[in-house]
């Protein structure tokens, strides 16, 4: 399955192709986070999610800051 990552700045937009879900959920989070705008994720089958809602429906929660930090074992 081929899943697109696209966003954008107020002069340009970027797009990104994954092989996997999680890495471009992954790659949309961090988009998110840096601050670029219209973050969506986009599956082979054209359904488009932003990446918070992709990782809720995944999931079942919102991604925090902790979620993004390993844990001691």
């Amino acid at each position: 399955m081929s899943f697109t990552v696209s966003a954008g700045t107020a002069s340009r937009n970027y797009s990104w192709q994954h092989g996997s879900l999680l890495s471009a959920l992954e790659q949309g989070l961090s988009l998110t986070t840096s601050g670029l705008n219209d973050v969506r994720i986009v599956d082979s089958e054209g359904r488009s999610h932003s990446p918070a809602a992709l990782y809720q429906r995944m999931f079942g929660t919102q991604p925090t800051d902790e979620a993004a930090q390993p844990r001691a074992a």
